[in-house]
């Protein structure tokens, strides 16, 4: 775990940063940005224009209009729509991946740090033979063994992005298990499962909520990623991975609106969650409470 020393310089009368003032309009915005699409996904069925896989024969590859804004792919379905109905899905998917892997990855590496010794070191050689192994090679065949879908791909880069939050953690988890409030608690007569809910997760909290931050977009790129391979969503659900497959044939044609508009939410999302947990990684971290 890195530690960010705040050293704290004299300001000229009058020149203090006001109470409440946003200090940091980066980690804002992107926080915005990632708020406004997980609201899409929320209201996508009340909202969407048009029906995001009604077939329209007389309207493919329409241009920008007012019917359809940013115009229809290859079948006339609307591009608008099926953006933000697919926001469901490929939000959804890394949002279990970083769910299990953060709450699968904080247990280990609490029980890790806390007992040492031979769980300590079995968690950290299973984590290095796991670490061996990319995330999207894991749900690739995980894909191909129990078939198409996102399921079997979920499963396998929750396993994957274990190593990734748990070491942070576990590093953290040990520096913590050292400070002298720990051995006063346990002095006191406090049990191992009130130290951990009262003072110990709760130190750790902003740690793990950064790794988790930066390792959402990350899992977004890899669950588009098997879904453009065809191993992850099905036709025709508007998923943005599959979006940027279904288009890539109408490029050569000239039409490269459903690559590219999928492409960019895709980007625009990974940089902003990138942008937040780099924000939230500049705050000071907890003491002990």
């Amino acid at each position: 775990m890195t530690t960010t020393l705040f050293a704290r310089t004299a300001r000229a009368p009058g020149t203090e940063p006001r109470p409440g003032r946003p200090r940091d309009h980066v980690t804002l915005g992107a926080a915005g940005i990632v708020s406004l699409f997980f609201l899409l996904a929320v209201l996508a069925p009340l909202i969407t224009p048009h029906d995001p896989n009604a077939v329209d024969a007389l309207s493919v590859h329409a241009g920008p209009s007012a019917t359809h804004l940013l115009g229809t792919d290859d079948t006339g379905r609307d591009l608008l729509s099926r953006l933000i109905s697919g926001a469901r899905a490929s939000l959804a998917a890394p949002a279990v991946v970083v769910t299990v892997s953060t709450t699968l990855g904080t247990l280990l590496a609490l029980c890790a740090a806390w007992f040492g010794g031979w769980l300590d070191r079995c968690v950290s050689s299973a984590l290095d033979v796991v670490f061996g192994f990319p995330g999207l090679i894991m749900a690739v065949l995980a894909a191909a063994v129990f078939g198409a879908g996102l399921t079997a791909p979920i499963v396998a880069l929750s396993i994957a992005y274990l190593p990734l939050i748990t070491r942070v953690v576990r590093s953290a988890a040990i520096t913590e298990r050292r400070l002298p409030y720990i051995s006063a608690l346990q002095l006191l007569g406090a049990s191992t499962t009130r130290i951990w809910l009262r003072h110990l997760l709760p130190n750790l909290l902003p740690l793990v909520l950064v790794q988790a931050t930066i390792g959402f977009g990350y899992a977004l790129l890899d669950v588009a990623a098997i879904s453009f391979l065809g191993l992850g969503s099905q036709p025709p659900d508007p998923e943005w991975g599959l979006m940027v497959s279904n288009g890539a044939p109408s490029i050569l044609a000239g039409q490269p609106q459903e690559s590219l508009y999928a492409s960019l939410v895709i980007l625009i999302v990974v940089v902003a969650f990138n942008l937040l947990g780099t924000g939230l990684s500049r705050r000071p971290l907890g003491g002990p409470a």
